[in-house]
Order: C-alpha cells, then structure tokens, then sequence
C-alpha cells in the first residue's frame, strides 16, 4: 500500500482550464456527452486532476448511457468522501476526491446490479486518465495488479 499523502495542490488548481476549475473546485457539472472521458476504453486509472489521488480504474468503468464516465466502485474508498447534496430540489450523494476535496461528481443505486448496483458518475473535467503503459513511470506502479487478469 502507498504512502503518498494526497492533498490539493495549489499550483495545479492555478492550471485548470476554466471548466475544470469549475467543476472541482465550485462542484459545477460538464454537459453530457463532452467530456474527454465519457467514451474512453483504453486501459488505465482515472486521477484527481488536482491531487493525482488515484479514484478509479478503467476495469470498473461501463457505458451508462448517461453521456459521462460510470464506474461501478472507486480504487479504494478511503480516497472518496461522500456527501448529502440538496441542490436541484432533489436528495443526491455528492463524490469528492478525499485529500484534494475537487468535487468529482455523483453516485447513484441504478448502477449494473451484478456488480454491487452503484454507479458513480464521475465529471471527466476532473479527472486525469494514466494510461496502463504509464503506470509504473508516473508512480502508481501499485495499482498494475488491478490488470494482470487481463489478456496480453
């Protein structure tokens, strides 16, 4: 298990385009379908693009249908934080990276039922994609093991 302690960092804050600051850091929500994420199959995790907290993996991740990426759970959920989110006249469960706080998206109890239900809709503005091939050379080596399953 790492040790790498993950916080926002301020000097990748001061590089998000205006979209992604919006999203991560004033819980704002990219339009469906636009997303750099939404419809990427490549191998890899997904990283706060604040922190590089990493959040979820290419293995977890499904086509919802809702125009953003959906994966059924996160890496690890100690680096989630959930919270009650009353905006929009409605009761939802906010997602939110645990050591950098970017508001990352949603979680909702419609996700695939074979795989525990859940599905986190997670904005692509506030993710950044480490490819499998990358992995180990940019320090999350660690999580290689999610993809030994996989075919050559």
């Amino acid at each position: 298990m790492t040790t790498t302690e993950y916080t926002k960092d301020p000097a990748a804050v001061a590089q998000l385009t205006p979209e992604q600051f919006a999203v991560t850091q004033k819980s704002a929500t990219e339009p469906a379908f636009t997303g750099e994420f939404w419809d990427n199959h490549d191998d890899g995790i997904y990283v706060d693009i604040v922190s590089g907290e990493p959040l979820f993996s290419s293995t977890d991740k499904y086509d919802s249908g809702s125009g953003w990426p959906s994966f059924t759970r996160p890496i690890a959920p100690a680096n989630l934080v959930e919270l009650e989110d009353r905006s929009f006249w409605s009761v939802r469960t906010e997602v939110r990276s645990a050591g950098g706080d970017s508001h990352l998206g949603h979680l909702f109890d419609d996700g695939p039922v074979a795989e525990g239900g859940l599905r986190y809709c997670i904005n692509s503005a506030a993710l950044r994609f480490v490819p499998l091939a990358e992995l180990d050379a940019q320090g999350y080596g660690e999580y290689l093991n999610l993809f030994t399953t996989k075919e050559a």
